[in-house]
């Protein structure tokens, strides 16, 4: 066997929301080897979604010897790896055992909407009886405005500190837990770095500062856990969160398997990852990258945009533990790939992902045919965990193509609406929308989002954003290659391969009267299941 080559390498963990991917990159952000694996969903009860933690860590495992392996057969030595970073699903939240290292109940991912009763428990005691701040006790609407100006969030169903409340009240092992300061709480990225980094022997509980920013217990000014936000939420001990590090900095070294001694330098919650995955690093750039659910966001650079129009403020990049941070816009779409999934598993009107393409080509229109796809509720704008799922304007005349087309519309119209909104904050037009995501393969799909939208959306040629930026926070922790994420010059020779573009060709006024149609369909949808869950 001849002598493996040296080079110098980037690697990143990609931990999505049914996959594991371990990519690495070279300098110009060139899949030299990868390798993905799934790993298996759990769904209990209706709109209950959940993860064993340890077939996560296990499927991260398998893919990072995978992809070394074939590193190697590729002619190049895994110590060509200089650096590791990681990119996660954001929201889903895992407890485990400081004493063990072992979880203590099966993980809530990100979209699981079984927490209703505690939202509006929430909500009700915002309204009674407030949230205790240094400035005083701020009821209703103020209680409502401090708690959004602390984290930059909503009270929803999609927030950690509402899941693990959840846990808390639901799982004697996750109280005692807690009671005996033995509960280590963290979102994907904490789990994955606390193993990677020598568990129960070593100790490393850590969460990056994009994942921190979306459990409703970080002041997303301080980027320090808030002792108001945990008091309100009823975990006023701090021994079970994790210490907040920047998304750019080496927090120690893998400790096993065949990258063992090399440092982790990145940390990131996929989209902010898809974000510098894409260079969108300056005040009014955005992308929006379309999985499992589809989320855009619009950089706001040193400025925190309160929106007042139903997004996200959140922190978008830390480029290092002394750097500002940077912030963000964002709206948070639930359902994208997972609407194509279900046309596909559970109606069977396709047999893979890309025909939904295919089907959607054939007609010119919907026919009429709205698909509002609230499997799990409404998030941004509209904020709505009682939505529902609704197909509306049927006819004898619709067909498996109108539906089709529909689904992908739903798309369109959830993105129109998401930007719509940051106009109106940010109080900018937006010229152009970066796109990423296995639903932008299809031509059909970004006609439709250009001509629903109203703008040019770009599709990069290499389109894994979310895991080249992890690699790209990890690469500038250690200045690879001259990398410096404060520096976007430093990254001119990253990701050039080039883009297609799309330009809306559909007539103004008919893009204002579907636009209508699609208004009036969510408020049919709009508040279906009206009251509280009582399994909740």
């Amino acid at each position: 066997m001849p002598e493996l080559k040296r080079g110098e390498f980037v690697g990143s963990l990609d931990c999505g929301t049914t996959s594991t991917r371990f990519i690495v990159f070279d300098k110009h952000a060139e899949i030299v080897a990868q390798h993905q694996i799934e790993f298996p969903q759990y769904y209990p009860e209706p709109g209950w979604h959940e993860h064993d933690a340890t077939e996560i860590q296990e499927s991260c495992d398998a893919c990072i010897s995978e992809a070394c392996k074939r590193l190697e057969e590729g002619g190049w030595s895994k110590d060509s790896i200089r650096v590791i970073g990681i990119t996660n699903q954001r929201e889903t939240t895992v407890v485990w055992s400081r004493k063990t290292g072992k979880p203590l109940c099966r993980a809530i991912v990100w979209d699981d909407a079984r927490t209703k009763n505690q939202v509006v428990h929430y909500e009700q005691q915002l309204k009674n009886h407030g949230i205790k701040l240094e400035s005083g006790v701020k009821k209703g609407d103020e209680g409502v405005k401090a708690l959004r100006e602390l984290t930059g969030l909503p009270l929803s169903t999609y927030f950690s500190a509402i899941k693990l409340r959840w846990m808390y009240e639901h799982h004697e092992a996750v109280k005692k837990a807690y009671e005996e300061d033995d509960l280590l709480f963290g979102t994907v990225e904490s789990w994955l770095a606390y193993n990677l980094l020598g568990g129960v022997e070593k100790g490393i509980h850590i969460t990056e500062v994009t994942n921190a920013s979306r459990t409703l217990f970080m002041d997303i000014r301080t980027l320090q856990w808030s002792q108001q936000l945990l008091d309100f939420f009823g975990f006023p001990k701090k021994s079970m969160l994790p210490r907040i590090v920047s998304s750019s900095e080496v927090v120690g070294d893998i400790a096993y398997g065949p990258l063992k001694g090399v440092p982790l330098g990145g940390l990131v919650g996929d989209q902010q990852g898809a974000l510098v995955g894409n260079k969108c690093l300056k005040q009014g750039e955005a992308k929006c990258t379309y999985g499992t659910g589809a989320f855009l966001l619009f950089c706001t650079g040193e400025n925190i945009v309160e929106s007042e129009h139903g997004l996200l403020s959140t922190v978008a990049y830390q480029a290092g533990p002394d750097a500002k941070p940077a912030y963000a816009l964002e709206g948070s779409i639930a359902v994208a790939g997972s609407a194509v999934k279900w046309l596909r598993d559970s109606m069977y009107m396709i047999s893979s992902a890309a025909e939904v393409n295919t089907l959607a080509s054939q007609v010119p229109n919907t026919g009429g045919v709205y698909f509002v796809t609230a499997f799990s509720g409404l998030l941004a704008p509209y904020w709505d965990p009682g939505a529902t799922g609704l197909l509306i304007g049927i006819t004898s005349y619709t067909t498996p193509c109108h539906i089709a087309r529909a689904t992908i519309e739903a798309n369109a119209f959830q993105t129109r609406a998401v930007i719509e909104s940051m106009k109106l904050d940010s109080k900018t037009d937006l010229k152009h929308l970066k796109v990423d995501g296995g639903m932008t393969n299809g031509d059909v799909c970004m006609e439709i989002l250009a001509d629903v939208g109203g703008f040019r959306v770009i599709r990069p040629e290499m389109r894994e954003s979310t895991a080249l930026g992890s690699a790209l926070l990890a690469g500038s922790a250690i200045r690879f290659c001259g990398w410096d994420i404060t520096k976007p010059e430093t990254l001119a020779e990253v990701n050039t391969r080039g883009n297609t573009e799309f330009e809306p060709k559909l007539a103004e006024a008919e893009r204002e009267k579907s636009w209508a149609g699609w208004q009036k369909a969510v408020e049919r949808a709009k508040g279906w299941e009206e009251g509280v869950d009582d399994r909740a």
